[in-house]
């Protein structure tokens, strides 16, 4: 649900709104009302400064430290750290394109081997001889250029032969081979030996920069918290509205009604003048959502598309059954399921708290794979409803076949189409009043009626005449503000979007698609599998194994994230829509003090 908020106006004194201000953070419970206004300088500065500290933090946790290269330590200054995290991170990625470019001259020099480049340069200048350096396949190479030039063979590296010329000074050499190295200033040892010191440069580099990551987070995580109390300050600041001449200063914001007692407290002490109001959704609320333990688990995934404005409901307690059985349809195997859960389980025992709802969310999904898995009979990519599995007895009356599943996909879509409309509703009810549900209604009353109609096969003449009534609701109330021909015209186009709703049903067939495709997967791992135990000698009981692990592991994690897409795109689109999702609404960020909650 969305918890409801109260407005409320302050009006200060200037020479008290620096107090007042502070007061208010420390109560940490007013989200200040935003203004459409251009960030300034300052706020540009302060972004970019929270963006450089927030990349270094993250850079220095993902260093691999050991734990003997320093103890942490809070006595130094953030601003200090990023300075000098920064000077190391350009210091580092000059040596390595300084290495990269050595390297690259290092693998030139090496098919010439050991020479000094002094020598070359002295025969070059005072005993007048070119000394000319060629590179050419090795198929290429011709006998005769022997025969016309002083040349010796210094390598062979297949497929190419490396060789020098020696001419006298000014004479042509000509020979169809690629000059291959440029005049060398080092030899090949002392080559080695600056890049050895450059990689030493770059061992020693990052040695401060694991120091760092052991000893300065802390104070960097502090000074990453101080900026963004400052752009919050900044922040409402610009929001805060000039009264009588400047002397007084207004600021707006919302409170959730369960903390309005603390700001109230502080502003009987503080004897500040205030006005507290219910909002209306024109003032757009801020969103903070309070829902059970097991919906609270799907927030994450509501918040992938957007949270609801504040008029109207949270969709995400009536969503997270629907997405949890989707999840178990598409994924379909029993098997698959109670590896979920019990990896899960595990690792929740030794997951941090901030990970946990994640990983209880992963328990949920388990547990409907299981429960739908083995309701369509697949363990493993083992079809349970085969004849060798008899033996289950009466255990196999609750499973169903490939048709069963595939109509058990449609009702599942026609159930939150429908509840989706029912949703649909009571939004329109409690925002706008009574007569804007009706249409909504009409389409559950008509669709009913089809079902019965031309599923169930009943036509009976109760059936006919809802029909009907569903059609007159959606012919005269579709717009209660528009006038009677107004509301005729639309009400045909109303009907036209029936075709809508089929096209919605039929998006659900991709349950049973996806289902049906991981188990086949699966059969089939299996049957490589035993073909691997029964037609390889030895090495047969390895392999079938090897194949069982590995493939049914892959199958895993394909079918998870299209388990987990797929009804992410059913609930978004079909769900959502019918439920009148409108969405756009803003989260909760309470005007704060952050830098005490470092430890």
């Amino acid at each position: 649900m969305v918890v409801p908020m109260k407005k409320y106006a302050f009006l200060v004194h200037h020479s008290d709104y620096e107090n007042f201000l502070n007061g208010v953070r420390e109560v940490g419970v007013l989200h200040v009302q935003p203004k459409k206004l251009e960030p300034t300088l300052e706020a540009s500065r302060k972004k970019l400064m929270h963006k450089e500290v927030s990349d270094i933090i993250g850079q220095l946790k993902k260093r691999k430290v050991e734990a003997a290269v320093g103890q942490p330590s809070d006595g130094v200054v953030g601003a200090a750290i990023v300075r000098s995290v920064l000077d190391l991170n350009e210091e580092l990625e000059r040596t390595r394109r300084e290495l990269a470019a050595l390297n690259k001259e290092i693998e030139q020099m090496k098919p010439w081997g050991d020479f000094s480049p002094e020598l070359v340069a002295r025969l070059e200048k005072e005993g007048g001889i070119d000394i000319h350096f060629f590179v050419c396949p090795e198929k290429k190479f011709n006998p005769a250029w022997r025969e016309r030039y002083v040349l010796e063979v210094i390598k062979t590296v297949p497929p190419d032969c490396y060789f020098v010329v020696f001419s006298q000074k000014g004479e042509m050499v000509e020979i169809a081979a690629e000059t291959h190295l440029p005049d060398p200033e080092f030899s090949l040892p002392e080559l080695e030996e600056k890049r050895a010191a450059l990689e030493a440069a770059i061992e020693e580099t990052n040695r401060q920069l694991d120091r760092h990551a052991v000893q300065h987070l802390p104070p960097l995580e502090r000074t990453l918290l101080e900026i963004e109390e400052e752009q919050e300050m900044a922040d409402v600041l610009v929001n805060t509205g000039l009264e009588a001449d400047e002397k007084v200063m207004l600021l707006e914001g919302f409170v959730p009604e369960t903390k309005v007692v603390a700001l109230q407290d502080f502003c009987e002490k503080t004897a500040t003048v205030y006005l507290a109001e219910k909002p209306s959704p024109k003032d757009n609320p801020p969103i903070l959502l309070k829902n059970s333990r097991y919906a609270r688990l799907f927030e994450p995934i509501g918040k992938l598309f957007a949270l609801p404005s504040y008029a109207e409901l949270d969709l995400t307690p009536f969503f997270a059954p629907f997405f949890m059985l989707f999840f178990g349809f598409c994924l379909g195997d029993a098997g698959y399921g109670i590896v979920l859960l019990v990896g899960a389980s595990i690792y929740k025992l030794r997951a941090k708290p901030e990970v946990r709802p994640i990983v209880s969310l992963v328990q949920w999904l388990g547990l409907a794979t299981i429960i739908l898995g083995t309701l369509t009979g697949t363990f493993f990519g083992v079809n349970l409803l085969e004849d060798q599995f008899a033996w289950l007895g009466s255990v196999r009356n609750f499973m169903i076949n490939s048709e069963q599943a595939f109509n058990f996909a449609l009702m599942l879509g026609m159930i939150q189409i429908l509840f989706g409309l029912g949703i649909q509703a009571a939004n329109q009810a409690k925002q706008f009043g009574a007569k804007y549900a009706l249409k909504p209604i009409g389409w559950i009353i008509l669709l009913l009626s089809l079902v019965d109609i031309g599923v169930l096969k009943m036509a009976s003449p109760v059936s006919i005449w809802t029909a009907w009534a569903g059609v007159a609701i959606l012919m005269l109330f579709n717009d209660p503000d528009a006038g009677l021909f107004g509301r005729l015209g639309k009400g045909l186009w109303e009907l036209y979007g029936i075709t809508g709703f089929f096209g919605d049903l039929l998006s659900y067939i991709r349950l049973f698609a996806l289902g049906i495709s991981s188990a086949i997967l699966g059969f089939v791992i299996n049957d490589v599998s035993l073909r691997m135990l029964h037609g390889v000698p030895y090495a047969g009981p390895v392999l079938f194994v090897l194949l069982l692990v590995v493939g049914h592991s892959a199958n895993l994690l394909i079918a998870c994230l299209g388990s987990f897409v797929h009804p992410l795109r059913l609930t978004f689109v079909e769900f959502y829509k019918n439920a009148g999702f409108a969405g756009g609404g803003k989260a909760y960020k309470p005007f704060e003090k952050k830098v005490q909650t470092i430890k």
